[in-house]
């Protein structure tokens, strides 16, 4: 059975579950014998993944498969958040990341280049526009040529010096 095949029967299975609990698959992977479920909350809709929700997933999620059996063989179930510097895949999980900055890596080199850092302008079915951070200008790439691409955690601006003890004491 194709992995391809698994993954579609896992996320028949999973994603009613999933959402009966408010939230959504992002993304699920089968690798060396893990399944991999990433679970995030709906566009829009404020706060995270919680551990309490992903022990849930997980408890649920896991006997669902256990009484489908949807693939041979054993595998280990995980199920995490994408996080904060989460993985792009699809053309959805880009849509979803439009304003942000986000890293990506070509399969091979476009205008000269194989890596790619800057703002996520646009993303539609075949591909994303990149305003660049080092040159300013806008990279259409299609998805075709994209190997790896992820958002950029940025930090907010740096806190104010507070005050010291002494300096309160003062």
């Amino acid at each position: 059975m194709s992995t391809d095949t698994v993954v579609e029967r896992v996320r028949a299975l999973a994603a009613p579950v999933v959402a009966d609990l408010g939230l959504e698959i992002y993304d699920i992977e089968m690798v060396s014998g893990v399944l991999r479920l990433s679970i995030d909350t709906p566009p829009g809709r404020p706060g995270g993944v919680t551990l309490d929700n992903i022990a849930l997933v997980s408890r649920l999620v896991s006997r669902e498969l256990d009484h489908n059996d949807p693939m041979p063989g054993r595998y280990t179930l995980e199920v995490t958040s994408p996080g904060l510097e989460r993985p792009l895949r699809t053309p959805n999980h880009f849509q979803r990341e439009v304003n942000k900055v986000v890293s990506v890596r070509l399969h091979h080199a476009v205008e000269g280049r194989r890596r790619l850092q800057g703002t996520l302008l646009r993303a539609d079915d075949k591909s994303i526009i990149v305003c660049l951070e080092d040159t300013g200008t806008d990279m259409t790439v299609a998805y075709g040529d994209i190997e790896r691409a992820r958002t950029v955690f940025v930090w907010g601006k740096s806190p104010k010096p507070s005050r010291t003890n002494e300096e309160v004491a003062s």
